[in-house]
């Protein structure tokens, strides 16, 4: 009865209806479209000084770059869920053969327990790099993110510290994931002093970002875009090499509205900005933020001083986004440099739908109606 109910429904016939349309002229074409259809993926290039390159994915530039930890740090060890015959994502294939059982191993399935573990041997002086299955069940281990990790050198003076630490997640819309397999929880992070939180948009950026977030003296947490793993394909430097934490990338320069977004949104706000510029002959400034915790301010607000308006996206929900820290900041900063009301494109104050993602997501529609409302206050 349910199921007839729903075949009934509005909704359901004109999706129906939309699926048999002569320009899709196959379910397998619809379904593609479906979901990809929300941004297109535009590679970063790199330079002929970096030297020589090799084409890979999302998540093969976030293996060679484990490889490479594991291979220049003997105290570094990567265990989680499934990670030994390569993990549901394929991120860590090959690495338990090449460094052995009690480099690479599998864990119980026990969030809170896997990132305990890293607490323990980060204490003891080793490099540990945690894999939390997806980023929605990192919330188990909440307790000690919050409380240990990012406390253990204040409650001991400095004495002690899990520095070492390393806790990689997929995070983000994927198309089909639903509640559990589509959350962006990185502003539940932003306020927890004593942590870092890193994004990275690709493959060139995932590498060079998961380095220093090893290398780095403080607890990281690297969520990984996963709609990205496979379709964000770049040429990667196969040496070694970090990108800077903490530190905003302009993207594209403008006069007109300051744009923000980090990992995935990015993209999408690509879109954005050039519909701005052929159809309103807007100029925006698109800034990827690549850090969440401690996050660039100052990229940020001399951008802003600049262009008068802002507009930042996230899929995450609205309220207690890290939307809303960007926006208090800029209004106490550039209070008297604002033409418009800040302005932020998320997702709604609701559990991530299924087949209501589309109308969930900020896509370019949504964020580009909001570029009018900046421009037309």
């Amino acid at each position: 009865m349910a199921l007839k109910q729903l075949k009934n429904a509005t909704f359901f016939r004109r999706l129906t209806s939309f699926e048999r349309a002569s320009f899709l002229k196959s379910r397998a074409q619809f379904k593609l479209s479906y979901r990809l259809s929300h941004f297109t993926y535009v590679p970063d290039t790199v330079s002929a000084s970096d030297g020589e390159t090799a084409r890979m994915n999302l998540f093969q530039a976030v293996t060679n770059a484990l490889d490479l930890a594991l291979g220049t740090d003997p105290s570094a060890v990567i265990f989680g869920e499934d990670v030994s015959f390569g993990g549901v994502f394929r991120c860590t294939v090959g690495l338990q053969d090449k460094y052995g059982r009690d480099r690479v191993f599998n864990s119980p399935l026990c969030e809170q327990g896997i990132v305990g573990f890293g607490i323990g041997m980060a204490i003891a002086g080793a490099t540990p790099i945690a894999e939390i299955q997806f980023a929605d069940y990192i919330f188990p281990a909440f307790d000690q993110i919050v409380n240990e990790a990012s406390k253990l050198r204040f409650r001991s003076g400095n004495e002690f510290n899990c520095g070492g630490l390393t806790i990689r997640a997929p995070y983000g819309a994927v198309g089909h994931g639903a509640l559990y397999h589509s959350q962006s929880p990185e502003a539940f992070f932003a306020h927890v002093p004593g942590i870092k939180v890193v994004i990275p948009r690709g493959p060139l950026q995932a590498k060079g970002l998961l380095l220093s977030c090893i290398r780095d003296k403080n607890p990281c947490i690297f969520f990984e875009p996963k709609i990205l793993y496979r379709m964000a394909v770049e040429q990667v430097p196969l040496k070694d090499y970090e990108l800077p934490l903490s530190k905003a990338e302009i993207l594209t320069e403008g006069d007109d509205v300051t744009v923000i977004g980090w990992g995935t949104q990015v993209h999408v706000l690509r879109e954005v900005c050039q519909l701005a510029q052929d159809k309103l002959n807007i100029s925006c400034e698109l800034i990827d933020l690549v850090t969440i915790l401690p996050w660039d301010k100052e990229t940020v607000i001399n951008s802003v001083k600049k262009t008068g308006r802002l507009l930042v996206a996230h899929e995450a929900p609205l309220t207690g986004g890290f939307g809303a820290e960007i926006a208090a900041t800029v209004q106490n900063e550039c209070f008297l440099n604002l033409e418009a009301p800040i302005q932020r494109v998320t997702g709604h104050d609701a559990p991530f739908p299924h087949i209501y993602e589309p109308f969930f997501i900020p896509s370019k529609w949504r964020c580009f109606d909001a570029i009018k409302k900046l421009i037309n206050f």
